[in-house]
């Protein structure tokens, strides 16, 4: 039972889920017996110990489920928590999304990077159901949505072993923080000069005080003649960065050179598009970046391993699914 993934549900200020075949869900007797019986019937093939859970969802979201009433929604693509607030009644409404008919329009009050919980928090709304409550965490969410100070143990003090052993999603934001909070900008941009060695470029960091928006210089040959030159602009940042700073590093970039964002935040849709129209342009978010140092991970000189601890193990997942 999906929910709507992406930012059009922040943008569009509503939530939605899935099981589009059991039609509005306002027609069925608002009883858990009754929305039993509706998914019995319109998913004959669903088996009969995840009847309970399937029928839970679809009623708390179209029946419990209040106006006021807090919303947690977790954003895989951009690492954000977006907290807000009901404040509509259920509809049905396929027009809006044929797979996600069942929408509850919410007011989004404030949007943080996953970085900002605590590890426990973030395992709470992990979850692999579509909806629940929210019960061991959720003074840190209030708190986050009325702008107050909260306390959110730190997941650097947690051990390599442990990371490792977390699901993958867990171990991404143990990625982000460490190169978030472990380094300052200019190292950060010797880290990612190192990992563009191990791709097997030679790269070179320029100046701090006057890099002119260009951070590094990448080249395939030793003394850096022969093209493509790959001119490199790092942001250690969390928000999404838009399509002017993109085109400002575009404009540093002469015929015959390459262009190369790399942000621990992710882009707007507007930089995604501006991408799109340039062929000598890359764009690489925090996600990407996350994939380029799982692969290359072991060819890390011992100073970065020891920056991001981290140790290969199998989790319970989808076949040949191995996370780092």
């Amino acid at each position: 039972m999906p929910l709507e993934l992406g930012l059009k549900p922040v943008s569009s200020a509503y939530v939605a889920i899935g099981w589009e075949n059991m039609g509005d869900l306002s027609k069925i007797t608002p009883t858990r017996e009754a929305f039993k019986d509706r998914v019995t019937t319109t998913h004959p093939e669903t088996k009969p110990g995840a009847v309970p859970g399937a029928a839970g969802v679809l009623y708390r979201f179209a029946v419990e489920m209040q106006i006021g009433d807090v919303v947690i929604y977790p954003s895989k693509p951009d690492r954000m928590v977006n907290i807000g607030v009901v404040n509509g009644p259920y509809s049905y409404d396929p027009d809006r999304h044929a797979e996600y008919p069942h929408v509850r329009p919410v007011k989004w009050l404030t949007s943080l990077p996953r970085t900002t919980f605590s590890q426990s928090a973030l395992n709470e709304i992990g979850s692999a159901i579509t909806m629940f409550r929210v019960a061991a965490n959720a003074d840190e969410f209030l708190a986050a949505m009325e702008g107050k100070e909260f306390e959110a143990s730190d997941i650097d003090d947690v051990s390599a072993e442990t990371v490792s052993a977390q699901v993958e999603e867990s171990t991404e934001d143990f990625i982000i923080k460490r190169l978030k909070t472990s380094q300052t900008p200019y190292q950060f941009e010797h880290f990612i000069a190192h990992l563009l060695k191990c791709m097997g470029y030679h790269s070179r960091v320029t100046q701090a005080s006057a890099d002119g928006g260009v951070d590094i210089i990448a080249h395939r040959d030793e003394l850096g003649f022969e093209p493509p030159i790959i001119k490199v602009q790092c942001k250690q940042i969390l928000s999404t960065i838009g399509r002017p700073d993109v085109q400002k590093l575009f404009g540093a970039i002469e015929r015959e050179e390459k262009g190369l964002f790399v942000t621990l935040g992710s882009f707007s849709a507007d930089a995604r598009t501006f991408e799109q129209t340039k062929p000598n342009l890359r764009l690489i978010d925090g996600s990407a970046l996350i994939e380029l140092i799982y692969e290359h991970y072991h060819q890390f000189e011992p100073r970065y391993q020891m920056l991001l601890p981290l140790k290969r193990s199998y989790i319970p997942g989808p076949i040949n699914s191995l996370v780092d």
